[in-house]
């Protein structure tokens, strides 16, 4: 069974010129919406917020109470950021209907050991990290395993219709799309033919121009001598 994530907000009555109070007072302005629900304005405390987003991401369910009311079931649908600082400055929580299903993207987990990378230097390229996917709220989970146990040979490849998904969930992409591979270990390239033959030419020429230098030296020699 899941665990459950609570978080605590408040109804925002402020205009939205208060914004940066809200901000300033360590809150972040956040919106409910989804449901057949009418869209409610709240803010979160940014630290409690920061707690529940790194355990629940965007694939977890979370009771939202507003002004300690009955929890709202939601999902954090989508977060702006600062573009400087980087820290949370808006959040969008989406509210589920339990009988009626949505998408989701779920973290996936490399799990197992392939014996092309361990045993015979491959490369593991990961072309996916999270898998869209369509399911009852009920049944998302924290990430779906994938099991690299599979990659025996350089150029293998795991596909996405090769993952267990869990029970009641379907993923939205295509079945052929390639979630992982092993790539060989490149190569030292080799030296074309004609180039080593070339330098092979150079060093004998440079070879035989020494050797008549030498030839000419010794014959003015001993033409001195003479």
């Amino acid at each position: 069974m899941a665990k459950e994530i609570k978080l605590s907000a408040e109804l925002r009555k402020e205009e939205n010129g208060k914004i940066k109070k809200i901000r300033k007072e360590g809150y972040v302005p956040a919106v409910v919406y989804g449901s057949g629900s009418e869209n409610k304005n709240i803010k979160v405390k940014y630290l409690d917020f920061q707690r529940v987003f790194s355990e629940a991401g965007e694939s977890h369910l979370i009771d939202i109470s507003v002004d300690g009311g009955d929890p709202i079931k939601v999902i954090v649908k989508d977060t702006q950021k600062d573009p400087i600082k980087g820290n949370i400055i808006h959040v969008d929580f989406y509210q589920v209907d339990m009988n009626k299903k949505i998408t989701a993207e779920i973290p996936l987990r490399f799990v197992g050991t392939s014996k092309a990378v361990k045993e015979m230097g491959g490369t593991l390229v990961k072309n996916l990290d999270s898998l869209e996917v369509k399911c009852l709220p009920g049944d998302l989970v924290d990430g779906i395993d994938v099991d690299l146990a599979g990659l025996n040979n350089f150029h293998d490849t795991i596909r996405v219709s090769d993952i267990n998904l869990p029970q009641g969930m379907e993923a939205m992409i295509d079945a052929n799309e390639t979630v992982v591979s092993v790539a060989e270990p490149a190569k030292e390239e080799e030296r074309p033919e004609e180039e080593e033959e070339g330098e092979e030419k150079e060093k004998k020429e440079d070879e035989g121009e020494k050797k008549d230098e030498k030839d000419a030296d010794a014959k003015d020699k001993e033409e001195g001598d003479k």
